[in-house]
């Protein structure tokens, strides 16, 4: 039976015992501290602490999953992928033990022309927790073997979140693979033999205190009782099909044969090369499934994964003798294979396989520059350290700094040489050098030591308030002043270029791509400051770098502080257009057009985003239509401050590998059309942006487009200018503006007839 049919089977069952049979959810987790979505069960997390209701009290679903804690021991074991795929049934207050149990039981032993999966009743075993009597005298009642049944303590068969909620004892079913693959005795003697399939959670406790899996307290029981089941798809699929392993499977062994082919190597004859198949095999698979949920290649968070993941592929497959691209062959090999399950690959096939060759080509350059230095530091290290040879992390740092080396590449390929390499010097190396950076760009913006900054953080009494969301101006005192070269001062005479430090401020720090306010700052003494930009040059400090024109400002001087305003509504209009502009891009492209930077200027705007070829110019105008129609429904546009959980909660877009405090700022347009974590200004509704213009959709580098668009008055100047333009050069050339096209095409082809002629 194919992977498909026993997803299906098993949604087809539960659908018919009154279940909401729910798509998979996304790879991409909502949760920032998760890259992946990691187990089935994770999109009902809302639904099984009860902060959500559920469209339906009975559900189930095949989930995708990604686990990355162990990509470098994929392929050495023949039970654990990176990707695989979780079926599983959930109640929510509705049925409890007897009915999960016997749902269990019924699809498991049904024979497979009935429609079931057709286990032997005989080879089924099955774990339970120490107190759970109940789920042992159901078990019994639906005809399960006692001798085949047997007690475990908390650590196995007892659940919990890991912190505070609801937890409870869970059965886990194993299959008998027979004694060819171990000794008897059932789960406790060997897990090679006797294969776990299936887990029912019983949730009826609320626990707290939780300090390991064994030492928590059981606080009481559940209000809302809940089943949380899941199986291994890929498990019930290689016993279902009589494999040996997961990597045999259906879904899985066509990459291993299409490698094969390419390499001349046997699958089965070496173990080493047995090892770098399963790796291929599986990581194919893996970045097929992620690059089709939307990442793509980067050097941060999913993106890096990802990257991982296909250079392991490569440095496999040379490892088995391939050296020429080796992706255009089995990308289409897995989704062939994958297919069956996931119709929807074949709508993101082009732009997914296009990103992974292209990122291939780039990986095999680097293998190039690298593989030689890195050969002879191995080679240095074996004669200076014969008993225990390491790879020196100055040598490292330079294969990673120089080269391109991932240090994952390189602690990878000189263990395979039986070599080691000095991590901690790597690592100190990589963070001197991201200290010299940071120090080196804030010397250069301010040049002003950074320490003058850390000083000032120091001496504050309490943080500096941002009145700028609400606020244009303000009555303020002045804590510090920094002038260039001399360090923090405490008073200061015109003309002069300084940096003041106020006790609050409405002006906007530059952050977030949103460039900084400006203004004026006057003190009661008659100190007149232009104020030219803001910054943040350490966490929590606002910084004001300044003009003195006039007077003499002093620490401890009482001012007033006013901003651009104009400047400021253009800087908003600007904001709002730019996340207007993300979100048209996202339903015209799909989710997997994401963010990647931003610049917003007065009127003008800058978006970078992850994209892996031109977009076409259809595709940009519906894309500017989009906006402008956004614009023209004047959509409210509301900030709110919640707890980062509830953002995402809410699908609020984010930038990853950013770091978020506990409470964050949700810009939300349109009762929920866009949502974004933000700390910029903006407009109070679309209709205050007037216009959007895009000018132009470049390349930036591998894998990311810019958009350059105009808003606001600076769009209406722009459309002024074109129809000024349009209708001069129809007047050179006798036409009207509708017909200036097809005149300029006829006159372009009399000229290249008269060229002929001559």
């Amino acid at each position: 039976m194919r992977t498909a049919e026993i997803a299906k089977r098993y949604l087809d069952y539960f659908a018919k015992n009154g279940h909401m049979v729910v798509p998979s959810a996304s790879l991409i987790s909502p949760n920032p501290t998760t890259l992946f979505t990691i187990a089935g069960m994770v999109p009902f997390i809302p639904y099984l602490l009860g902060e959500q209701t559920p469209p339906s009290r009975r559900m189930a679903s095949n989930q995708k999953c990604v686990r990355t804690l162990d990509i470098d021991e994929v392929g050495k074991t023949t039970r654990h992928g990176t990707f695989f795929q979780m079926v599983g049934n959930f109640s929510f207050g509705d049925y409890f033990k007897e009915e999960a149990i016997h749902y269990a039981w019924e699809l498991l032993t049904t024979p497979q022309d009935k429609g079931g999966y057709g286990f032997d009743p005989e080879k089924l075993w099955v774990t339970t927790y120490t107190d759970d009597d109940e789920a042992r005298a159901i078990w019994k009642n639906e005809g399960f073997d006692p001798e085949h049944m047997q007690v475990f303590g908390m650590e196995d068969n007892f659940w919990t979140t890991g912190g505070p909620g609801p937890g409870g004892p869970c059965s886990e079913i194993y299959v008998d693979r027979g004694p060819k693959y171990g000794r008897d005795g059932g789960p406790a003697a060997d897990e090679s033999r006797f294969i776990e399939i299936w887990d029912l959670v019983f949730e009826n406790y609320q626990v707290d205190n939780v300090k390991s899996k064994t030492d928590l307290h059981i606080a009481g029981e559940l209000d809302q009782k809940n089943i949380d089941t899941g199986a291994g798809l890929e498990r019930l699929a290689y016993l279902m099909q009589g494999k040996e392993n997961i990597y045999e499977t259906d879904e899985v062994y066509p990459v291993i044969e299409a490698a094969e082919k390419l390499s001349g190597v046997k699958y089965g004859d070496n173990n080493d090369a047995d090892v770098r198949f399963r790796v291929v095999a599986d990581h194919v698979r893996s970045a097929l499934m992620i690059m089709s949920d939307g990442v793509r290649p980067s050097n941060v968070g999913r993106g890096y994964v990802l990257r991982r993941l296909l250079r392991r592929t490569v440095r496999a497959m040379r490892m088995l003798g391939v050296q020429d691209p080796v992706l255009p062959t089995l990308f289409p090999v897995s989704k062939a294979a994958m297919e069956p399950s996931y119709p929807e690959l074949n709508d993101t096939f082009h732009e997914v396989s296009e990103a992974a060759y292209g990122e291939e080509d780039a990986f095999r350059r680097t293998l190039e520059k690298g593989t030689t230095i890195l050969d002879l530091a191995v080679e240095k290290a074996k004669k200076e350290h014969k008993d225990d040879p390491m790879v020196g992390g100055a040598d490292a740092f330079t294969l990673h700094d120089t080269y391109g080396f991932p240090i994952e590449l390189t602690l990878e390929m000189a263990a395979e040489q039986g070599v080691k390499v000095d991590e901690t010097k790597f690592r100190e190396l990589m963070s001197e050098q991201k200290g010299r950076a940071r120090a080196d760009a804030l010397k250069k913006r301010h040049n002003v030591d950074v320490s003058v900054y850390d000083d000032i953080k120091k001496a504050l009494e309490k943080p500096i308030d941002f009145l700028g969301y609400t606020d244009f101006s303000s009555r303020s005192n002045v804590l510090a002043i920094v002038e260039a070269g001399k360090g923090s001062v405490k008073s200061v005479t015109a003309p002069a270029n300084v940096e003041v430090i106020l006790d609050r401020t409405p002006f906007y720090a530059e952050r977030g791509g949103q460039i900084a306010d400006q203004g004026e700052i006057i003190s009661d003494d008659g100190a007149i400051l232009e104020v030219d930009d803001v910054q943040r040059p350490i966490k929590d400090l606002i910084v004001h770098s300044c003009r003195l024109t006039e007077g003499t400002l002093s620490v401890g001087a009482p001012v007033n502080t006013n901003i651009d305003q104009v400047r400021r509504a253009a800087l908003a209009r600007s904001h709002t257009a730019t996340h207007t502009l993300h979100k048209a891009l996202r339903e015209e492209l799909g989710p997997q057009a994401t963010q990647r930077g931003s610049v917003v200027d007065p009127d003008r705007l800058r978006f970078d985003f992850q994209w892996p070829k031109a977009v076409d110019k259809d595709a940009l105008s519906r894309v500017e239509a989009r906006v402008n129609e956004r614009i023209r429904d004047d959509l409210q546009v509301v900030p709110k401050e919640m707890p980062i959980d509830d953002a995402f909660k809410l699908g609020a877009m984010h930038l990853f590998g950013e770091k978020y405090g506990d409470v964050v700022r949700v810009v939300e347009i349109g009762d929920g059309w866009s949502r974004e974590l933000c700390g910029g200004t903006h407009a109070k509704s679309t209709g205050k942006i007037g216009m959007v213009t895009i000018l132009s959709e470049s390349s930036i580098g591998s894998g990311v487009r810019r958009i350059d668009a105009l808003c606001g008055e600076a769009a209406y100047e722009y459309g002024a200018r074109e129809h000024t333009l349009v209708a001069q050069l129809a007047d050179m050339v006798n036409a009207r503006p509708d017909e200036l096209a097809e005149r300029l095409e006829s006159l372009l082809n009399k000229m290249k007839d008269s060229d002929r002629k001559l």
